[in-house]
């Protein structure tokens, strides 16, 4: 089966549903990056805000 992943947007989140099984990489044409923090200073504060659990 031939990836359709978006080899711009890496990703090893592979419980997300738009997770490329195949590959360490997002189906999605593009991300939205959030944070939960009111003044962001790590990396561990940021989220990606187009996460869906896989079924």
């Amino acid at each position: 089966m031939a990836c359709k992943c978006n080899q711009t947007i890496k990703c090893t989140v592979d419980q997300c549903k738009h997770h490329e099984k195949t590959e360490n990489y997002c189906s999605l044409n593009a991300i939205t990056v959030g944070t939960h923090e009111a003044n962001p200073s790590m990396d561990q504060c940021t989220d990606c805000l187009s996460f869906e659990k896989s079924r």
